[in-house]
């Protein structure tokens, strides 16, 4: 956890959560920023004695380069609504960093906009792991038994070896919107209902 001060106001503010690093463009000097920086320097930066600058993520921390991946620049009123949602979330696991792009890419709100329960109310389910070949057959046999439990049984108990499940064609059906994510060395599927 460290302390920052909001240029704005004067006060401090706190990031709890490693938010990873940044490369930086200064405008005043027309060239990169020569080191890289840590989100509290970011939230820090003094656009009037630094020079006006954007930012971006290095992209160490997977889950924050995930969120801003679609944007040029982030800013440090962006990186401090992050770390309150991923407060009022509980942690900064990769669950909430995937849930947070779902809802952002679903919603077209703005992260300083997305509250908490949006985040939590989503009808989504999330299966992580190192092959999606893998997370596609888990969540469809997940998914299978969890919304058509009746045929699952049938399908489970019987002993015709031609009665096969095609996990893909369940999947790519219009009842299921389904977005493979790639979080570092680690794989995601985000899977939610039509």
């Amino acid at each position: 956890m460290s302390q920052n001060t909001d240029q704005s106001t004067g006060k401090e503010s706190t990031l709890r959560f490693d938010l990873g690093t940044f490369e930086a463009f200064n405008f005043r000097t027309q060239s990169a920023v020569d080191r890289i920086l840590t989100a509290d320097e970011v939230v820090n930066w003094d656009h009037d004695t630094g020079g006006e600058a954007e930012f971006w993520p290095s992209g160490e921390q997977a889950g924050v380069a995930l969120l801003f991946s679609q944007q040029s620049a982030v800013t440090a009123t962006e990186l401090l609504a992050l770390d309150a949602l991923l407060q009022q979330l509980g942690d900064d696991s990769s669950v909430n960093y995937l849930r947070i792009h779902h809802a952002l890419s679903n919603s077209g709100e703005d992260l300083s906009a997305l509250t908490a329960a949006q985040v939590e109310d989503q009808l989504i389910h999330i299966f992580e792991g190192t092959s999606f070949i893998d997370l596609r057959k888990e969540a469809a046999f997940e998914l299978f038994e969890l919304y058509y439990p009746e045929e699952y049984r049938i399908w489970e108990k019987s002993l015709c070896d031609g009665l096969l499940f095609d996990t893909d064609r369940f999947l790519d059906s219009p009842s299921w919107s389904v977005e493979e994510i790639e979080l570092a060395e680690s794989k995601a599927l985000i899977v939610a209902a039509q």
